[in-house]
C-alpha cells in the first residue's frame, strides 16, 4: 500500500512552514490518489501534535480527507486517510 510520510521533527518550531508542508502532503496524496498519509509530529510536549490536529480540523482542509487516526502504539504519530 502506497503512503506518504511527513516527519515534522526538523521544522517543529517553524509555524508557517509546518502548515505549508501539511498542505503540500495532503495535496500530493490527492493528486497521486494515495490513501494514507503518515504525519510524525513526534512525542515532545504534544504542542506540535495539537497544532497538526488544529490544522487538519480547518474546514477547507477537512473536506479533503476522510478521517484521522491517532496511532495507539505511538503517541507521536498520526494517520490521515483519503477516500477516492
Amino acid at each position: 500500500m502506497a503512503k506518504l510520510k511527513l516527519d515534522l521533527h526538523d521544522i517543529y518550531n517553524k509555524g508557517d512552514q509546518i502548515d505549508r508542508e501539511l498542505e503540500n502532503i495532503i495535496d500530493e496524496a490527492i493528486e497521486k490518489r494515495i490513501k494514507t498519509v503518515e504525519i510524525i509530529p513526534g512525542k515532545g510536549s504534544g504542542q506540535l501534535k495539537k497544532r497538526v490536529l488544529k490544522f487538519l480540523d480547518q474546514k477547507h482542509i477537512k473536506q479533503k480527507y476522510h478521517r484521522i487516526d491517532k496511532d495507539s502504539k505511538n503517541f507521536g504519530r498520526l494517520f490521515v486517510y483519503f477516500k477516492f
